[in-house]
């Protein structure tokens, strides 16, 4: 993922988040919009009585499809062409940058608009175009905020989470008229007055820019047709507008049939929005009147992460934030302290399996959960995000000190006389056991409390009153 600029050179989450956790404004607003959403998710979910049996239905089409992948890829192509359309593969960010910036220099054109795309994010879209003399304008609210403050997106579903009405009034006071259209001079904090600014500074970008880039929430590989959900209607402009229509869509979103399709048109927007159906769910199959379209069809490591047997299920995720917002790591860190575009539990599973563990950040991701098990509970596709951590916590190549440390815990575990002989070791000499360990040890002291250690282990006790008999 050469793409992601943005995040490139933070330190490990453990220093992000000692950061995050102080900004007491930040974690107001992570709490309240969490709690929001948890709780309008909970009251929709609960509507139906057969959620189970769709999460279950969500898990099994994803598996099947990944499993199949290559053949419904195929159909996917097959059937796009058919339609008029012109498909593209990407093996990685740097190629499918290239591709769309080619795609749009054919044009002519020097601008873009943007349906909301984590894909795009991902590869470092906007800033690649950047460089070829090419500006991308982001149209959802929450990404047009998170554009207009030279900010990063810290959630999924909502970008801009991390900030108040009352910042985001200054947003647009101070930055909306370096883009286009400016805001009212007299603009209060009032949602609705806020959301008139950005429909007034849209509309116009909307009239006058003759390429859209968008990305797509589920590809249907029988006929070749592209969905993508979403609530203020920014992305039916996007789609219907432009002359030229790019859509970079990571290879996993494919799902084989229309039938397959109405179990996820359930399960995602209850599980996102809390809502029973998206206010918007926009379809379109290869080129239409008037419109050139073009799919690239993104690899960039998804290939990888499939060929491991735990870590693929992280491939079913749809992108609809509910373990975000029941994670209690994320609600008090914030999406910043992850340093990638997919944040908070799954951004903790994805990100390292797509990128790598090479740096720090990376590699401290999947150490970023307490295991509680609640992300597992709320994802509509039954992902086992703490299965799935404690696995890549096993591949991270960890520090000497550590391996040494793990290498003798083993040796003792391995014995039960072993294990008893160290038990009564440490009982007899508990009172000199340090409450900080000194040295690069001191890192794993630092982050927990070392416990009691009490006078008499469970074996010996066991032993010494005949089985717990008095």
């Amino acid at each position: 993922m050469n793409g992601d600029a943005t995040f490139l050179g933070m330190p490990a989450f453990p220093a992000n988040a000692a950061v995050a956790v102080r900004d007491s404004q930040l974690r107001y607003n992570l709490r309240k919009a969490t709690h929001t959403i948890r709780g309008k998710r909970a009251a929709a979910v609960g509507e139906l009585p057969d959620w189970a049996e769709l999460r279950r239905a969500g898990k099994e089409i994803k598996d099947h499809t990944l499993r199949n992948l290559e053949r419904y890829l195929v159909r996917m192509e097959e059937a796009v062409t058919a339609a008029g359309g012109h498909v593209h593969w990407a093996a990685d960010a740097a190629e499918a940058n290239r591709i769309v910036a080619d795609l749009v220099k054919a044009t002519g054109e020097t601008s873009v608009v943007k349906v909301k795309s984590m894909a795009t994010q991902e590869i470092g879209l906007n800033e690649a175009l950047e460089l070829e003399g090419i500006t991308a304008y982001e149209t959802d609210l929450a990404e047009l905020i998170v554009q207009l403050g030279d900010d990063r997106p810290s959630h999924i579903l909502v970008p801009a989470i991390h900030r108040n009405r009352a910042e985001i009034r200054e947003i647009f006071r101070e930055r909306m008229a370096d883009w286009g259209r400016a805001a009212p001079e007299d603009l209060t904090d009032d949602p609705r007055a806020l959301a008139e600014a950005a429909r007034l500074h849209l509309r116009e970008r909307f009239l006058s820019t003759r390429v859209a880039i968008s990305g797509a929430n589920f590809m249907i590989a029988d006929t070749g047709t592209l969905v993508v959900l979403e609530s203020e209607g920014n992305g039916r402009m996007c789609l219907t507008l432009p002359e030229t229509l790019i859509s970079v869509v990571g290879i996993e979103k494919l799902l084989p049939s229309w039938q397959d399709l109405e179990v996820f048109l359930q399960l995602l927007p209850r599980s996102s929005t809390g809502e029973r159906m998206n206010p918007y769910t926009s379809t379109w199959t290869g080129a239409v009147e008037g419109q050139e379209f073009h799919l690239v069809l993104l690899d960039n490591g998804r290939t990888n992460v499939l060929a491991d047997e735990i870590g693929r299920q992280a491939l079913r995720c749809i992108r609809c934030s509910a373990c975000l917002n029941v994670c209690p790591v994320y609600e008090r860190a914030g999406g910043h302290a992850y340093g990638s575009v997919y944040p908070g539990p799954i951004g903790a599973i994805l990100t390292p399996q797509l990128r790598g563990t090479a740096s720090k950040l990376d590699a401290s991701l999947p150490y970023a959960s307490t295991l509680c098990g609640a992300c597992f509970d709320a994802c509509p596709v039954a992902i086992d995000i703490p299965e799935v951590l404690v696995h890549l916590r096993g591949k991270v190549r960890h520090a000497r000190v550590e391996r040494l440390g793990m290498r003798a815990a083993g040796w003792v575990f391995n014995r039960p006389a072993r294990l008893a002989r160290a038990q009564r070791l440490g009982g007899r000499l508990r009172r000199f056991v340090p409450g900080r360990l000194p040295g690069p040890l001191s890192a794993w002291t630092d982050t927990r409390d070392i416990p009691d250690i009490p006078p008499e282990s469970f074996r010996d006790w066991w032993d010494r009153t005949d089985g717990g008999v008095q």
